[in-house]
């Protein structure tokens, strides 16, 4: 057993997608029986201490299939169509389903622009841990009633690893009608072997992936792409079929099941990375003595009271750079309030952002798991 897979066996936070070609029956409509499977193990997986995050997709399959078609259209309209329809049945599902174990379920739906958006990311951000935190499954889905170009290039798979990056999971879980990633498409190819580990960022694993099937967008290279993208933040990707009996379970069992992908860097570690290298700074904070001891030697977050001035022109959610009164570059990290919101609350303490702002957003002006120090 391998540290990854032993680490699969711990509590923590699962992004788990599940694909058209599982939740359909391969265009046979919803399967229910599936579906109701699914969800006790995701349950069963909260009862172990794992906080789940559910990507679902399935409504523009479904949709055909209430529609009475055969063949996903090409035409933009009519797949924003099958879509709404689709979309009706795919939640009335889950929301039966974890229902009878008493669970609250919530309808999130995302497209690759609020995920890009750094205001719009952040909202998103906050309202999915705000779920988490309370308990509630969110099933998250890719908005393709409202949304063009995602439908024709979009996918799930990319959809749950920035879901995965948002919300700091611990593991992507992408499952699917296969068993996992072969080394070459096992459909056409007896020699074919499956890839019980690898690394994320392995150029050599983008080669063996195969295209997407009738039903879904994405395949097995947007799987491997995922597993790139969810590794940024340090997540772990499992491929893996979500036809195996109590695929979940076994997994956070520490099993032998699926293709596990691991990236290069801890989570943490992996965060930090891209906030270091990787954000264009907008703005800067000076710090008091107090603060920068709060940082440097505590490992603090960087409250508003410790803040001596603020230049720039940065929205809430942008880089920023800290330093002390003398010039030094103390920290980079991501803002919690735009420049005019921080010029407002800087040197109060926190209880009294409400009264400067008329709302309450976080007590910190930069959370520590948003900063590195220089």
């Amino acid at each position: 057993m391998t540290a990854g897979r032993k680490g699969l066996a711990q509590p923590g936070r699962w992004v788990v997608k599940i694909g058209s070609a599982l939740l359909t029956n391969d265009g046979q409509g919803l399967d229910q029986g599936a579906i109701a499977g699914w969800v006790d193990q995701l349950v069963e997986l909260t009862r172990r201490g794992v906080e789940v995050v559910l990507v679902s997709s399935g409504s523009v399959a479904e949709g055909m299939t209430r529609l009475g078609w055969s063949e996903r259209p090409r035409e933009v309209f009519r797949l924003q169509a099958a879509a709404a329809v689709g979309q009706m049945g795919l939640v009335q599902a889950y929301e039966a389903n974890f229902r009878r174990h008493g669970m609250h379920t919530a309808q999130v739906l995302l497209t690759h622009d609020d995920m890009s958006n750094r205001k719009r990311y952040l909202n998103a951000r906050s309202t999915l841990r705000t779920l988490i935190e309370m308990g509630v499954v969110a099933v998250v889905n890719e908005n393709d009633t409202v949304v063009t170009s995602e439908i024709r290039f979009g996918d799930n798979d990319t959809l749950g690893a920035l879901v995965a990056n948002a919300v700091e999971a611990d593991a992507l879980i992408l499952l699917t009608d296969q068993q996992g990633l072969y080394t070459a498409d096992p459909r056409n190819n007896p020699d074919a072997r499956l890839i019980p580990e690898a690394m994320a960022g392995d150029d050599r694993l983008t080669a063996m992936a195969g295209g997407g099937g009738k039903l879904g967008r994405g395949g097995m290279a947007t799987k491997v792409r995922a597993a790139k993208l969810a590794a940024r933040s340090g997540a772990v990707t499992v491929i893996a079929s979500g036809r195996e009996p109590d695929v979940l379970l076994k997994l956070h069992s520490a099993e032998q099941v699926g293709t596990l992908l691991l990236p290069e860097r801890e989570p943490m570690a992996a965060r930090k990375q891209w906030i270091a290298g990787h954000l264009q700074a907008r703005g800067t904070l000076v710090l008091d003595a107090g603060a920068v001891k709060a940082l440097v030697e505590r490992g603090k977050s960087l409250l508003p009271a410790g803040v001596r001035s603020v230049t720039g022109d940065f929205s809430r959610g942008e880089m920023v750079i800290m330093m002390d009164e003398s010039g030094r570059v103390v920290a980079r990290g991501l803002a919690n309030y735009g420049a005019e919101d921080a010029v407002r609350i800087i040197g109060r303490p926190s209880q009294a952002i409400e009264e400067a702002l008329g709302f309450m957003g976080e007590e910190e002006l930069v959370h520590r798991d948003n900063l590195v120090l220089a």
